[in-house]
């Protein structure tokens, strides 16, 4: 598939990047600023583009078959996260091109707490409400989106490096945890399950999660 990764020098990013290449896709990797550009795995073609900008996110999908978005605001800055979120879908319904959203994990259900979700639990980090609030909205837009192709995937609670193992769960609207109880996975098994989406679409117009296997 021709891919364009939004985001490309993040964490998260990074692992899509170098995972869609071991799986011999084309990928433009698109960087806000370009001395972060050599942090993008070798192989992909980077351009600078930026996803609040509807002509760069028409330019940049435009003959792709398929946009995933990375992007992450700085602390502060979380309310530009649904913004570049309504641009990117604007842009995607007129090319046509698919989009994978990597999304939050606040907005997923509290396993046995009725419809209470992570970032409405009285513990939740005070420094987080400002970006779950963000990604809620971001998923609120989505949901109510019905020109774009798209798919919101939410981490578990942790995401962060790790090993590949190439396994993990799927589920729906609930938080997921593995069998010792931590709801976790590795930003490299994050991106494993996000290009199996990608290859094999299974949640169109909806939103799904995963957790370590």
């Amino acid at each position: 598939m021709r891919i364009t990764v939004f985001g490309a020098a993040g964490d998260v990013g990074r692992r899509v990047v170098a995972e869609a290449l071991a799986r011999d896709h084309e990928v433009t990797a698109v960087v806000r600023d370009p001395a972060r550009a050599t942090t993008v795995p070798a192989g992909a073609l980077i351009r600078r583009g930026d996803a609040s900008s509807l002509d760069d996110v028409v330019s940049l999908s435009a003959g792709q078959d398929l946009v995933i978005t990375a992007t992450r605001p700085a602390l502060g800055r979380e309310h530009e996260l649904p913004v570049v979120t309504s641009v990117l879908l604007a842009g995607l319904a007129r090319t046509g091109a698919r989009l994978l959203v990597v999304g939050g994990a606040a907005t997923l259900a509290v396993p046995g707490a009725g419809d209470v979700t992570l970032h409405e639990t009285p513990d939740f980090p005070a420094e987080l409400r400002g970006i779950a609030q963000a990604c809620a909205d971001q998923l609120a837009l989505c949901r109510a989106d019905t020109a774009a192709d798209w798919t919101y995937l939410s981490p578990p609670a942790e995401l962060v490096p790790g090993e590949r193992t190439g396994t993990y769960r799927l589920g729906a609207d609930e938080l997921l945890a593995r069998a010792d109880g931590l709801s976790a996975i590795s930003m490299e098994d994050f991106a494993v399950a996000l290009l199996d989406e990608a290859e094999r679409p299974a949640h169109r117009r909806t939103r799904f999660t995963v957790v370590a296997a």
